[in-house]
């Protein structure tokens, strides 16, 4: 199968063919999602260098994993979100650092700290849709941005934020559907969950 090929196919078809160990198939998915791994394990972490490393492991445990996907329980841009802030979380463990103390708003989150890929076209469109991301959350009401921190960039659990900001589970759940609903409406052609 050729490189176009597999990018014609959808993500549920790409997890299927790493499972039967195709590695061009691994490519594709590191390819749309490698910026969405990279962004949220450096917004937990804080270190652009861990996160490169958090992101390497996040794509070779798919590989060793795929088989466990299940698409039922959750889309493929959803799986890696979670394997990610799981393995940041655990970096974090490892180094005895709270989330609290090193996490990374949006804003302070520089290009250059994106890993580097292909030349200055791929620079370039990485600049292009990091901007619309920014620009895309800096519309969210406060109060989703809060939880979607939380949630994405702490890794607390919807029961653990309603704990901590001292509200129903309920609007916790509709902050972070509504900040979802809103950026999977304003990037589309992004890769989000």
């Amino acid at each position: 199968m050729a490189d176009a090929d597999y990018a014609a196919l959808d993500d549920g078809t790409l997890i299927r063919l790493i499972a039967l160990a195709r590695e061009d198939a691994l490519s594709e998915l590191y390819d749309r999602y490698v910026r969405l791994v990279f962004s949220l394990a450096l917004n937990v972490v804080g270190d652009a260098s861990t996160a490169e490393e958090i992101t390497q492991d996040v794509f070779v445990r798919v590989w060793e994993h795929a088989t466990q996907y299940r698409a039922d329980l959750a889309g493929v841009s959803t799986w890696l979100t979670s394997i990610t802030r799981h393995r940041a979380i655990d970096a974090l463990r490892r180094t005895g650092a709270r989330p609290d103390r090193n996490a990374v708003t949006w804003a302070e989150v520089a290009p250059a700290e994106e890993p580097a890929v292909g030349g200055p076209e791929v620079a370039t469109t990485l600049a292009l849709e990091s901007a619309r991301v920014r620009a895309a959350v800096s519309e969210l009401s406060p109060e989703q941005k809060q939880v979607l921190v939380l949630a994405y960039f702490q890794g607390l659990t919807q029961s653990q934020i309603a704990e901590a900001l001292g509200m129903p589970l309920g609007t916790v759940k509709t902050r972070v559907r509504l900040a979802m609903q809103h950026l999977r409406a304003a990037l589309g052609d992004l890769a989000l969950a």
